[in-house]
């Protein structure tokens, strides 16, 4: 394998003392990710340098900037359908979605690859829908509502970086919110008409989801963009926000639109 791949190895290692990441020199060259790390490994060996495990691409441990237009758009994605898994050796950020909107799928996981791009990202398959999935511990450093137990049974607060940045992004975390937890929909009614019965269509967004929490959250920021909501309750609970009004709806169609 070394004999036969000497040449790769030498423009491998060469790229690598260049500060390229392993990742990209694998895709570069064709060659497994494995093989480019057990190569940089034995390479800082020979240098006699000691290896110190990076932060990651972290924008809290690193205090680096990052994309907010992807960021408040995920934070409503995970808010939603997202979870985080946190313990030994699995450390992972997930949002499931409807297999059948593939838009979303791709714009979770392009969300995920601009907030934080070094950690690997997948997609799993399961009945119905798609787990799109970026495997790091750093996760929670951006998402610090991650706690045990279901959104619904805990408070779930934003820290006040998280709220400057939906202050400052608010429709992109509307629009995530309604990917995960809402909906765009045609309901229809009658009236009469020139004393005529008449079908009569009207569209309306839905956002339903049992966090009070969550529903605040969502509804603060609908009055700070201007889009009049009300409350339909389920089972006599309150989890369902409606915008039904045809100036809001026509906001909500102006910057979020049907889900795809």
């Amino acid at each position: 394998m070394e004999q036969h791949c000497s040449s790769i190895r030498s423009e491998a290692v060469a790229l690598m003392r260049q500060g390229v990441p392993n990742r990209v020199v694998a895709e570069r060259l064709g060659v497994p990710r494995g093989t480019v790390g057990w190569w940089r490994s034995e390479d800082r060996r020979a240098l006699g340098e000691v290896y110190h495990r990076p932060l990651m691409d972290c924008p809290r441990c690193t205090g680096r900037s990052f994309d907010e237009v992807a960021y408040a758009y995920l934070l409503g994605l995970y808010l939603g359908d997202g979870h985080i898994v946190s313990k030994d050796k699995q450390h992972h950020l997930s949002i499931y979605c409807d297999e059948r909107q593939t838009g979303i799928i791709a714009a979770a996981e392009d969300a995920m690859r601009k907030v934080i791009p070094e950690p690997r990202t997948g997609r799993r398959r399961k009945t119905g829908c798609v787990e799109v999935k970026s495997y790091t511990r750093h996760w929670v450093c951006m998402f610090p509502q991650h706690g045990p137990g279901k959104k619904h049974d805990r408070t779930i607060a934003l820290e006040p970086w998280q709220q400057a940045v939906v202050d400052a992004r608010p429709w992109e975390f509307v629009r995530g919110l309604i990917h995960s937890d809402g909906c765009r929909i045609t309901n229809w009614t009658t009236r009469d008409v020139g004393g005529e019965r008449k079908r009569y269509e009207y569209t309306r967004y839905l956002f339903a989801n049992k966090s009070d929490d969550i529903r605040r959250l969502f509804t603060d920021t609908l009055d700070r963009v201007g889009v009049r909501w009300t409350v339909l309750a389920r089972a006599g609970l309150p989890f369902n926000v409606s915008v039904a009004r045809k100036a809001s709806v026509a906001l909500m169609d102006a910057h979020v639109g049907p889900k795809y």
